[in-house]
C-alpha cells in the first residue's frame, strides 16, 4: 500500500446502532469502513483508504495532504 495512506488520522468507535466498530478518515470524505472487531474495523479501513487513493488519482481527483492528527471541538 502507498506510504501516504498510513499517514491518514483514523478515528475508531464502537456503534451501539451497528453493533461493530466503525473506522473513518476524516480528511478522505466518505472513507468509512467497519468490523467485529478493533483489528479488523482497521484492516478494513486501510483497505477503503487504498481504494479511495487509487479511485482519485484513476480520476485525476485531488487528494488532500495528510495532516496528521486533526483537532475537532
Amino acid at each position: 500500500m502507498d506510504k501516504i495512506a498510513y499517514k491518514y488520522e483514523i478515528i475508531l468507535y464502537w456503534s451501539k446502532e451497528d453493533n461493530c466498530f466503525v473506522a473513518e478518515v476524516p480528511e478522505l470524505p466518505g472513507c468509512v469502513s467497519h468490523g467485529a472487531t478493533e483489528v479488523e474495523a482497521i484492516e478494513n479501513i486501510r483497505i477503503a483508504q487504498k481504494l479511495w487513493l487509487d479511485t482519485a488519482a484513476e480520476y485525476g481527483d485531488p487528494v488532500p495532504e495528510p495532516k496528521g492528527r486533526l483537532i475537532f471541538a
